[in-house]
C-alpha cells in the first residue's frame, strides 16, 4: 500500500535567534536528507577589522552579537594579548572570569525560561506560559536581570559594554561599589538552585547519541576563556593548533559554513560538552544540585540541555559570589601593551560553546588577518545528525507534534544564528 505523503513546514522557528530553514525528506519512514538552510547573508565581520586597529577590535566584535558580547569581546582581548606577549594578573583575571559569569546568567536564563521552557510545558511562547506560570516566568525575568546587572556594571553597559580593553578594563570599581550586586546575587543563587529543581521536573523525551564533545579545560577550574581545547576522544590541544584539526566547509544549502573535525566529522559544543568534560570542576554546590537533580557526571541526551543550563547558572552564580566577596580593587585597571608584529590565537566558552579567534596584526598593532568561528556554526552538523536520528523515531506523530519535536530538538542547542548568520523554517516533506 502506498504511504501517504505529508508535508510539514513552519515558515520561520521561534524562540531562537536568527532566521533560517529546515528541509527534512523523508521517504518509507526513513529519514534520507536533512538541510539546515541558513539563507540570511554574511554580515562580514572578518572583513571589518582588517586595517583597524588593534584597540578597536574588542568595541567591533562585542556588536557580532547583542546575547553574547562579552565572549566576542574576551576572546578578542585574549588573541592580541596572546600575539603581544601581555599576561594579567590574577586579580584582573578573576574581574573577566566575573563578567564572563554574567553573560551566562542573563544568556542561560533567557534560554532556559523564554525560549525553551514553553517547549516542555506545552505553550507556543512564553507569554502564554506566563498566564498559567506567572511567578516562573517572573523569576526568569529577575534572574536574567541579575547577569544584566553584572555585565552593565563591570563592562560599562547591559548590551556591547565598553569597558573591556586589550590588557584589561578601562574603569575599576571600589569593593563598596560592588556591594549591591553582592546582595542581588545571593537572591540570584537561590533562585537558581530552585531552576535546577524545576527544570530536573520536565518530561524529557529518551534519546541519547554517541557525541564527540568538544569545550574548553583548564587544570582548575570551570571554563571560561582559558584552557586547552579537549574533546572526550582525544582531543587535547592548544588553541594555537585549532586550525590543524578543525576545518570549516561550505555547504550549498547553508550561507554559514560547516565547522567539522578533520577526519572524523561532527562535533557538539556548549554546556553539554562542557558539563560532560569538566564536571569535576563544578563548584560544590552546583555539583551537589546536579546529582540531586538525577542528572549524574555525564548526560548525553540533548533534551536535557535545559537542565544543565540551570546548573551553569547555579555556578556562575556562585562562581561570580566567590570573586567578589574575595575582591580587592587592582592598582590599575590594566597592563601596559606594546603592540608588535605577530599572530594571535584565542577560544573562549561562550554561553552557546568554543568561540576561536585568530589575528594577525604588523608591527603597529594593526590587523592584517582575522578569522571567526562561532559556536552554533561548529553545531550545525551535529544538529542535522540529530534529526536525521531522532525523526524516525517519532515519524508516526501527527504534523503538529511531529513539527512540535523537530523546533524543539533544535531549540536544545540555543541556535545564536545571529552569530554564524541566522536561522529556521521547518519543510517536511514525505514521499
Amino acid at each position: 500500500m502506498k504511504k501517504k505523503t505529508r508535508t510539514i513546514k513552519v515558515d520561520y522557528l521561534a524562540r531562537v535567534e536568527g532566521e533560517g530553514g529546515l528541509h527534512i525528506k523523508v521517504k518509507n519512514d526513513e529519514v534520507v536528507d536533512v538541510k539546515l538552510k541558513i539563507f540570511e547573508p554574511p554580515r562580514f565581520f572578518e572583513a571589518f577589522l582588517r586595517g583597524r586597529d588593534y584597540k578597536e577590535a574588542p568595541d567591533i566584535t562585542a556588536r557580532i552579537c547583542g546575547i553574547c558580547p562579552v565572549a566576542y569581546q574576551m576572546s578578542t582581548v585574549h588573541a592580541m594579548e596572546n600575539a603581544f606577549g601581555v599576561q594579567l594578573d590574577r586579580p584582573l583575571r578573576d574581574l573577566r572570569r566575573l563578567l564572563y559569569c554574567g553573560e551566562w546568567i542573563e544568556s542561560h536564563t533567557l534560554h532556559i525560561y523564554m525560549l525553551h521552557a514553553p517547549d516542555f510545558l506545552g505553550y507556543p511562547d512564553a507569554i502564554q506560559m506566563a498566564k498559567d506560570h506567572r511567578e516562573i516566568v517572573e523569576r526568569g525575568l529577575k534572574l536574567k536581570k541579575a547577569g544584566n546587572a553584572i555585565v552593565s556594571m563591570l563592562g560599562g553597559r547591559e548590551i556591547h559594554p565598553i569597558n573591556v580593553r586589550v590588557g584589561g578594563f578601562y574603569k575599576l570599581f571600589s569593593r563598596q561599589e560592588f556591594e549591591p550586586l553582592i546582595e542581588t546575587l545571593k537572591w540570584a543563587r537561590d533562585a537558581a538552585l530552585e531552576t535546577v529543581r524545576w527544570t530536573s521536573q520536565l518530561t524529557f523525551p529518551e534519546f541519547e547519541q554517541d557525541y564527540e564533545f568538544v569545550a574548553l579545560r583548564h587544570p582548575d577550574e570551570y571554563p571560561f576563556n582559558e584552557g586547552n581545547i579537549v574533546s572526550n576522544k582525544g582531543l587535547d590541544i592548544n588553541c594555537s593548533e585549532y586550525e590543524d584539526h578543525f576545518e570549516e566547509q561550505h555547504v550549498e544549502h547553508s550561507n554559514a559554513l560547516h565547522s567539522i573535525l578533520k577526519k572524523r566529522g561532527a562535533y557538539f559544543v556548549g554546556p553539554m560538552a562542557r558539563y560532560n568534560l569538566n564536571f569535576d570542576r563544578l563548584s560544590p554546590l552546583a555539583q551537589e544540585s546536579a546529582l540531586q537533580s538525577g542528572l549524574g557526571k555525564e548526560c548525553r541526551n540533548p533534551f536535557k540541555s535545559i537542565s544543565i543550563r540551570s546548573i551553569e547558572v547555579l555556578y556562575a552564580c556562585d562562581e561570580a559570589l566567590r570573586i567578589l566577596e574575595a575582591y580587592e580593587k587592582p592598582e590599575q585597571p590594566f597592563v601596559t601593551v606594546e603592540p608588535r608584529e605577530g599572530i594571535g590565537y584565542s577560544c573562549t566558552e561562550a554561553p552557546r560553546g568554543i568561540l576561536y579567534h585568530h589575528y594577525r596584526l604588523d608591527e603597529k598593532g594593526i590587523i592584517l588577518e582575522a578569522k571567526i568561528v562561532p559556536p552554533t556554526s561548529q553545531n550545525q552538523k551535529t544538529i542535522e545528525n540529530d534529526l536525521k536520528e531522532f525523526v524516525p523515531k517519532y515519524i508516526n506523530l501527527s504534523k503538529e507534534e511531529l513539527t512540535w519535536q523537530c523546533e524543539q530538538a533544535v531549540r536544545n542547542y540555543d541556535p545564536c544564528i545571529s552569530c554564524a548568520t541566522h536561522f529556521l523554517k521547518l519543510d517536511i516533506v514525505h514521499s
